[in-house]
């Protein structure tokens, strides 16, 4: 099903415009953006922002799957033979089975795969524009000329852009010019309309990736008009045909049904020593059929985009169906701190500067409403009256260098949205960290845009890198009552990262050395120091940054943009002070871990902040227990403890850590690996560029949808579109629940096919007056049972809520099948007790009611003397199809008991399974007594006193179900956990009220 291809305007050179023209012919502006109402105008206008003829869904391929597999060729035999024989009312009912079944089976496979299609876009690169003045994430697909486009670290850009804001900004274009190295751009004006591609500095393509720095442009091209759409190309291909292990594992079951389905024909012409006759080969299919789950790739289809779905209700998209089914296995969760555990709203709370002492500040969220009291030394912050308030604007020259740092070297943007709908409130743009200082220094009176308008110019940028853990700023500083005119260098990062770059500190008005005095180690003591004073704000649960400056002396004549080595310039920096930044935890985080732990699944959180900040926030959320010493314990480590470590060393802990502080990237390669050689099944969080290694490493990848970069979103198998710890535990619940769906309706399907072979086997055993083999059930009524009867509870059960143990169960072993020796042994069970008691009602009926008189040929037509073998076969379906029925309750619980009234009530529930049920029932009466169509297609008969037998049989199998799932409870080994004692962690939140300012 092709595109409509939308006519655009002719391609216009816009690497030869200026941001200017730029920003007119688009009408649009650049610090506004778009109105929603423009973009979805232009939506319409130009179409989506994606490229045509890259897959989709296509309708054909979904009908030939439902078609080209062997069950269809062997039900297509039966037809065939029965269309041969003169039988055409059995060889129509197969052939309308064949059809009906194809319906259904394409219906659900096409819509499953259109969800899934959505979902995978869903999950695609998404952009950063900005819309009604505020900045948004949208999808890349709703990308529109004129918007205007956000780029940072690790972004794949989603469309053609003309710049007008670069810092650093570098690009990788290989897929476009073939240039392996980065290109780095500019804003430079270009006269030649021909410029080459990889010369077009000015510009940046869809679909190459932002290796270093950060941007805006505006949206010039979209769609097929790109650079990328020109060479009908694509990154972001998504393989629709993927198997997963468990559809691997359906297949090979089916090659073994198929080989037992030969065996069992065999058998069949061995027992009438290989004399063929239509008799013998109808009889021979018929018990191929019977071994056949007909309806098991049309409930798989069914259960996992229901799966699929349910994931994207809790708001986790799956990128990869594999990912759905191996949730169910995972041991270790890896988690991030900031935005997945705790709220992302971080809001800074303390400050402490060696002259001034310790501040406190008050407000929340980036409301930049709240005011800065000093406390000298004062660390309880129990006595706010006695608090100095600091007026916004004044301050210690010192206290004004430290917001001054923290408003520059700061890229985030704060202002109140003139929007019509939303006058009047404060937006924020950036990392929230950032925020968290921008709203500090407004609070203080140094707002960043009132400083760049008085004359602070950002010459050059360093950006934060996970390798580094700090940022720096070059600025020209105009004259004020703090000195003339210069260039300042401004730094702020993890407060062993700067103290590092730092070889003075400010004391008020002025500049101590840090270095060694007489036969005393000044660095150590200043560190020592600084140390203490750190782990007073970390113990509260604060994230603490360090900020420093210097004056910087440019050589003459020195490029200060492409000339500067990052290495020299942060040196011999100046320590300012420190800033505590809290992010409170998410309320339903603490209650996920501890679901985590009574499912047997043990949570790590690798973060980099602060061991002692990282500890606080760990026992907030029952990550280790309250009463742990955390200085003291091996739980809790810092990424330089970890990764010193030899394999053998960690190999030998008695338990990894589940707090690894100042982690980076390479540190969560080794905690998988880690994991892996305990054979653990890990899930692991990320988001930035460098986490790909460790998403790709490990058993399960999860990405942030909101702070992740395109990078972490392609390498990960799901995507979190709310960043929420507790949206992790969902999808893990959500992949056993799925798990245990599918063993539940595959053991009522072979359970459903071993009882009819059961019947079919021991009825070769009885012999009409010709000497053939009497038929216990038609081919018809064992398409029937497979299609109409069993199916639909199957599909039921694969609709199954989870159980209430769901979450009390340990991890199924990643090696584990979907039969395990539980199932195996139930599917077998089940079916003999199933075939033998529908058996037996056909003996009872035919010998004991009807004297034994197998007549003639009653297998193809009915006749007087066959009244005792249709009304025995009618039995025997009648039977099996209220056992089949039955069974589905059974199959809810692999232990439970299954007939209580608690039990029972929940059915309502699952709609689907108990509508299956009662349709299932009533289709009983109508194909057993409408005229025409029991005699001459089903081959059976009414019945009337063998409906006592009937009712008996299902009793009897009931009672014996419960007995069996007794013996089961009392013997094999419990499934669910006890609860553990991490478990067991006290429930009562932590009082974070002694520094959180209401």
């Amino acid at each position: 099903m092709g595109k409509k291809v939308i006519d655009l305007e002719p391609e216009t050179p816009y690497h030869t415009f200026s941001v200017e023209k730029t920003a007119q012919h688009y009408s649009t502006s650049i610090t506004e953006g778009l109105s929603s109402s423009e973009a979805a105008a232009r939506l319409k206008k130009y179409g989506a922002n994606e490229l045509q003829g890259n897959g989709g869904v296509k309708w054909y391929k979904v009908l030939w799957r439902q078609v080209a597999n062997a069950l269809v060729v062997i039900l297509l035999i039966a037809a065939v033979l029965a269309f041969a024989t003169g039988d055409f009312a059995e060889g129509g009912v197969i052939l309308f089975i064949i059809i009906m079944n194809a319906a259904i089976g394409f219906w659900q496979e096409f819509n499953a795969e259109q969800t899934m299609e959505a979902l995978r876009n869903m999950s695609s690169p998404t952009s950063k524009v900005i819309r009604d003045e505020t900045r948004c994430t949208i999808p890349n697909n709703q990308a529109v000329p004129g918007d205007i486009m956000l780029f940072e670290d690790g972004d794949v850009i989603g469309a053609d852009c003309r710049l007008f804001e670069v810092f650093n900004l570098e690009t990788d274009e290989a897929l476009l010019t073939g240039e392996s190295l980065p290109v780095q751009k500019n804003l430079d004006h270009i006269e030649s309309p021909d410029q080459p591609l990889g010369d077009r500095l000015n510009m940046v393509f869809s679909s190459t990736t932002v290796v270093k720095g950060r941007a805006k442009g505006i949206v010039t091209s979209t769609g097929m008009k790109s650079q990328i759409g020109k060479i009908a190309t694509t990154l972001m291909s998504v393989d629709s045909d993927e198997q997963t292990p468990l559809q691997k594992r359906l297949n090979k079951m089916a090659y073994f049904v198929f080989l037992a389905a030969l065996i069992l024909v065999l058998i069949v012409f061995a027992v009438h020593k290989f004399q063929y006759s239509n008799e013998v080969a109808i009889y021979a299919i018929s018990v191929s059929i019977a071994i056949i789950p007909e309806g098991l790739v049309a409930v798989v289809t069914l259960t996992m985009a229901f799966g699929v779905r349910r994931m994207a209700e809790v708001k986790a998209i799956v990128r990869r169906l594999s990912s759905l089914e191996s949730l169910g296995a995972v041991t270790n969760i890896c988690s991030d701190k900031t935005g997945t555990l705790t709220q992302s709203k971080m809001v800074a709370v303390r400050m402490w500067l060696p002259s001034d002492g310790f501040y406190r500040i008050t407000g929340t969220g980036f409301v930049p409403e709240g005011d800065i009291f000093r406390q000298g030394d004062s660390t309880d912050g129990k006595h706010y009256e006695q608090d100095e308030q600091i007026p916004s604007g004044s301050g210690s020259n010192h206290y004004l260098r430290m917001i001054q740092t923290a408003s520059l070297c700061n890229m985030s943007e704060l202002h109140r949205t003139q929007h019509p709908e939303t006058h009047g409130e404060w937006t924020a743009i950036g990392d929230p960290t950032e925020i968290a200082l921008q709203v500090l220094a407004y609070k203080a009176g140094l707002a960043k845009p009132d400083m760049v308008a008085n004359g602070f110019k950002l010459i050059a940028e360093f950006p934060f890198d996970s390798s580094v853990k700090r940022m720096s700023v070059l600025y020209q500083i105009p004259g004020s009552n703090m000195g003339p005119s210069e260039q300042m260098i401004f730094m702020k990062g993890a407060t062993e990262r700067v103290i590092g770059c730092c070889n003075y500190w400010r004391d008020g008005d002025n500049e101590h050395p840090i270095h060694s005095e007489k036969g005393t180690d000044g660095r150590a003591a200043f560190e020592a120091m600084i140390t203490e004073k750190m782990n007073t704000l970390a113990e509260k649960g604060l994230r603490v940054l360090t900020l420093a400056y210097r004056k910087f002396e440019a050589a003459p004549g020195a490029d200060l943009v492409h000339g500067l080595v990052r290495e020299e310039v942060e040196s011999d920096m100046v320590f300012l002070g420190l800033v505590g930044i809290y992010d409170p935890p998410r309320a339903e985080s603490r209650p996920a871990v501890l679901s985590c732990y009574q499912a047997g699944v043990r949570v790590h959180m690798l973060t980099g902040d602060h061991p002692s900040t990282a500890a606080a926030i760990a026992k907030e959320v029952a990550i280790i227990p309250e009463e742990l010493d955390a200085a003291n314990s091996s739980l809790v480590m810092t990424a330089g403890q970890f990764d010193s470590m030899t394999d053998e060393q960690i190999d030998s802990l008695d338990e990894l850590p589940r707090v690894v502080a100042r982690c980076s990237p390479d540190t969560k390669v080794k905690m998988i690996a880690a994991l892996h050689r305990r054979n653990l099944f890990a899930a692991m969080t990320g988001d930035g560029v460098n986490d790909s290694p460790s998403l790709k490493a490990s058993n399960v990848g999860i990405a942030m949808g909101q702070s992740g970069s395109d990078v972490a979103k392609q390498a990960a198998d799901i995507v979190l579109t709310d960043d929420n710890f507790a949206t992790i535990v969902q999808a893990v619940a959500e992949g056993r629940r799925m798990f245990a769906n599918i063993q539940k309706f595959v053991q009522h399907l072979m359970s459903a096919n071993v009882a009819e072979i059961v019947v079919l086997i021991i009825g070769l055993a009885f012999k009409d007056n010709d000497g053939n083999s009497v038929f216990p059930m038609s081919p018809v009524e064992i398409l029937f049972l497979n299609m109409i009867t069993s199916s639909p509870p199957a599909m039921g059960l694969g609709l199954e809520p989870p159980s209430e143990s769901n979450m009390r169960e340990p991890p199924r072993s990643a090696k584990q099948g979907l039969f395990s020796f539980e199932v195996i042994m139930d599917t077998f069970i089940y079916g003999l007790a199933m075939g033998i008691l529908s058996f037996v009602n056909f003996v009872i009926v035919v010998i004991a009611f009807n004297d034994g008189n197998f007549g003639s040929k009653c297998n193809s037509h009915y006749s007087p003397s066959c009244e005792g073998v249709f009304k025995a076969r009618a039995t025997s379906y009648a039977t099996l199809t209220f056992l089949i029925l039955a069974h589905a309750i059974n199959c809810r619980s692999l232990r439970e008991r299954g007939w209580t009234y608690a039990n029972l009530s929940t059915l309502k529930q699952n709609k689907m399974l108990w509508m299956s049920i009662i349709v299932g029932s009533l289709l009983v009466f109508p194909v057993i007594y409408i005229p025409g169509l029991n005699e001459n297609v089903f081959k059976h008969t009414g019945l009337t006193y063998e409906w006592g037998l009937v009712a008996c049989v299902l009793v009897l199998f009931i009672a014996f179900a419960e007995i069996y799932k007794l013996i089961k409870r009392n013997v094999m080994k419990p499934l669910s956990l006890q609860e553990s004692a991490e478990a067991k962690v006290d429930r009562s939140a932590t009082d974070v009220d002694s520094f959180m300012v209401k």
